[in-house]
């Protein structure tokens, strides 16, 4: 199938945010700091799991995905928005544009769909302890974890395909910082009405389909912990649920705020501020949510430092 079929356009130009010359460096050099936070913290939590076995656990196992996916998802969107603030020509190819939107939908349903799984996790973990070896075994989180990126791969195939095949013989400019599927249909020459419908459909049944297990996993948990008697294991249980639950309220508050409502609802200015928040902060976020609410977390990247600064004063009385 060949792209030259569908579009008379072979590139577009990103417009990103509406630019004053003297703060275009300072903006640059925050959102370069932002995605080199993004990259040391997201690949530091992967390797910190890797590191210490007192994490090798099905929770961590999630976590450690959830940390990959962050990192592939913003790298897939911000070295392109960080080349077009400084660059003259803010154009990306219509086949560079597909492949970031292809990425783009396939990480963020991934993501999606393994905030559903890590909340299983804990419902499993707090509801049915003595199970809890067996439904999340080694093999089993394995399985579950290449579900959620098979199934989040597949998923995007459909949105891609919707819209490579649609037309685009008009203006070329998309006003936004990356390449998003509700910008193009608004560019497109062809009817779109089947398009915008059909993505609807699969957005909705992604998203909503996770976050009633989200919901139905934290209504049991609630009731679980509700009857502990110890005060201890209720403050327990709710640690190791509380950022969980942060870092899905603000994923889902703003996926749900761009992708479930008609793409005329909503101001250009106001879907690349929302965009921008999930594309640029919340893979910066999550990690910082998941170590400094997680006491294990604290103490395993102390283990790890300690354990390092032994050995190099070792090296060095050597």
């Amino acid at each position: 199938m060949s792209i030259e079929n569908y579009t008379a356009v072979s590139e577009f130009i990103l417009l990103g945010f509406a630019e004053n010359p003297k703060l275009k460096v300072p903006i640059f050099i925050f959102f370069l700091l932002i995605y080199f936070i993004t990259v040391v913290s997201n690949l530091g939590m992967i390797l910190l799991i890797r590191m210490d076995t007192q994490l090798h656990t099905p929770m961590y196992f999630f976590l450690s995905n959830l940390a990959f996916i962050d990192f592939c998802y913003s790298s897939n969107i911000i070295p392109k928005a960080l080349e077009n603030f400084l660059a003259e020509k803010k154009t990306i190819s219509f086949a560079g544009c597909i492949i970031q939107i292809y990425f783009f939908v396939a990480l963020a349903s991934t993501e999606i769909i393994l905030f559903g799984l890590m909340a299983y996790d804990r419902y499993v973990a707090i509801c049915n302890p003595l199970l809890y070896p067996s439904l999340m075994s080694h093999a089993q989180c394995f399985k579950m974890a290449g579900g959620a990126f098979t199934a989040g791969f597949l998923n995007s195939i459909i949105h891609t395909t919707l819209v490579g095949t649609l037309s685009f013989c008009h203006s070329n400019e998309i006003n936004h910082f990356f390449c998003e599927i509700p910008q193009l249909l608004k560019l497109s020459c062809s009817k779109t009405f089947l398009t915008e419908i059909l993505i609807f459909v699969c957005a909705g049944i992604n998203m909503l389909g996770s976050l009633l297990i989200i919901l139905s996993s934290y209504i049991h948990i609630l009731a679980t912990i509700f009857k502990m008697n110890s005060v201890v294991g209720r403050q327990k249980a709710f640690s190791t649920c509380i950022s969980h639950l942060i870092a899905v309220f603000i994923f889902y508050g703003t996926g749900l705020f761009i992708y479930l409502q008609p793409s005329s609802n909503y101001s250009e200015d106001q879907n690349k501020t929302v965009s921008l928040f999930y594309a640029f902060i919340i893979p910066m976020l999550n990690p910082l949510i998941y170590s400094l609410r997680n006491k294990e977390v604290k103490d395993s990247l102390k283990r790890t430092m300690d354990r390092n600064l032994f050995f190099l004063f070792l090296r060095l009385k050597q």
